[in-house]
């Protein structure tokens, strides 16, 4: 019989990172849509995670730990979900992410200079204010919002912060292969997030950049997305079977800075899960 579904989302994010929920306010989200199985996947921090863990054991959601990492793979910037640990990342995993929040929050003076070159009167501090535990981009658009630079959220990442337009700035990311390291010496599973935003840029095919991947040590290719098609979607999931990738899926959700993705948007099969969570990494 073929698998069935049930409300599985392995991408979300708080207002840890750049999501507009807090972990609370996520957790009671997840079980109002009936999701079983929820992985929290801020950017470079596992503070979402930390805090919402008991409410879930409370509630009886099955809440996975998870983060998502930048890196660069064919000098474009890429995310890798890391989850699926042994146990929740001690010390020195935690070690590694206070360094990218440093990197990050180095990024932002330079971010914030640039938009002043471009005229705006933008502060860090002011970003600050919106970001809470970690600021990005999403709280410099709706600091440019609050100011009446632009209209709206997407106005803001179409004229000044998007990788294509004027107010960006390269982030100083770790290496792909440091990355997949610190997951694995972690014991979790490396995946590349959303793939197709770098296949549209790229003239490389899909087979091989998936081979090239599993050749860094990626684990998993996340087939299941929102930014994915049908079409995508079976095309990754034929390529990832054929090399021998593990697949991946999660909605990607973040609130109000994407009103258009709902938690529990993408859904997956049973099996896929539990193939996850008896996945054997590579030994360290």
């Amino acid at each position: 019989m073929a698998d069935s579904f049930y409300p599985i989302d392995l991408h979300s994010h708080t207002n840890k990172s750049d999501g507009s929920l807090s972990p609370a306010e996520l957790i009671d989200l997840a079980l109002q849509k009936g999701l079983q199985t929820l992985a929290i996947t801020d950017h470079d921090t596992l503070e979402g995670y930390d805090e919402a863990a008991p409410l879930a054991q409370a509630a009886g959601l099955d809440l996975i730990c998870g983060v998502e990492l930048s890196s660069k793979f064919h000098d474009r910037s890429i995310h890798v979900l890391g989850y699926f640990f042994r146990q929740p990342p001690g010390p020195e995993f935690r070690h590694h992410l206070d360094c990218l929040q440093t990197s990050r929050r180095e990024r932002n003076g330079r971010l914030a200079a640039r938009l002043r070159e471009l005229g705006l009167d933008v502060h860090q501090d002011e970003a600050e204010r919106f970001g809470r535990s970690q600021t990005g981009r999403p709280h410099f658009a709706r600091l440019l919002v609050e100011k009446g630079y632009v209209r709206d959220l997407r106005e803001a990442f179409d004229r000044y912060l998007d990788e294509s337009a004027p107010g960006f700035v390269e982030r100083r990311d770790a290496s792909l292969e440091n990355v997949i390291r610190w997951i694995h010496e972690a014991g979790g599973l490396a995946s590349w997030a959303h793939p197709v935003r770098m296949v549209r840029q790229s003239a490389v095919p899909v087979d091989r950049l998936f081979r090239e991947m599993a050749g860094h040590g990626m684990d998993a290719i996340e087939a299941y997305h929102t930014d994915h098609s049908p079409e995508v979607q079976a095309e990754y999931l034929t390529v990832a079977s054929r090399i021998g990738l593990a697949v991946t899926g999660g909605s990607d959700f973040h609130g109000d800075p994407k009103p258009q993705i709902q938690l529990g948007q993408v859904t997956l099969p049973p099996s896929l899960l539990t193939c996850l969570r008896t996945f054997n990494t590579p030994p360290h």
